[in-house]
């Protein structure tokens, strides 16, 4: 019997091709796979991170806060401070948040408007190392606030401020 390229050539291509398509059907699998698994642990971890973000924290006088709550990966809450205004100035005056955004550790919110005073923020959260839940600054926020002041000709007067504000211990309301 003598071989040929037609008699060998034929089998070595398909061996070649199934080869081929072998080691391209498993890439495709651990391609595929990978993203599958890593998302929903990512997700779970940052569901969980997210949920350790409600509580108080100080905002930007002695004695004021602002109250976040996370509940089902959506941010609510409100500001409470001392009022300004000749009508509020020395009482407590709780300003709801209105659009808030929450997303990995990037969060912003605004406020609704009280007494002609509302505040936009924008910025960032993170866990202090070597802090426990239990301690003051566990979490901190850092970012921009702009307050919003309306003189009583109607005209918005924005000011603009980097501020920190750091969470209350969390058992303060046990």
């Amino acid at each position: 019997m003598m071989l040929n390229a037609e008699t060998i050539g034929a089998p070595m291509i398909a061996n070649r091709l199934f080869l081929l398509l072998l080691a391209a059907s498993l890439a495709s699998v651990a391609t595929v796979r990978q993203p599958l698994v890593l998302p929903v642990q990512d997700s779970a971890k940052a569901h969980k991170a997210a949920a350790e973000l409600s509580g108080m924290y100080s905002f930007l006088r002695e004695g004021e806060f602002l109250q976040l709550t996370v509940e089902d990966g959506k941010l609510s809450g409100y500001v409470s401070r001392f009022g300004d205004t000749d009508s509020d100035k020395g009482q407590f005056v709780d300003q709801f948040l209105d659009k808030t955004s929450l997303a990995g550790d990037h969060l912003s919110f605004n406020t609704k408007t009280v007494h002609g005073v509302s505040y936009d923020f924008t910025g960032t959260v993170a866990t202090t190392a070597g802090k426990q839940p239990d301690q003051e600054g566990y979490h901190v926020i850092k970012g921009t606030l702009v307050q919003h002041t309306t003189d009583a000709k109607g005209v918005d007067k924005p000011m603009q401020r980097d501020v920190e504000f750091k969470s209350f211990p969390s058992d303060l309301g046990k």
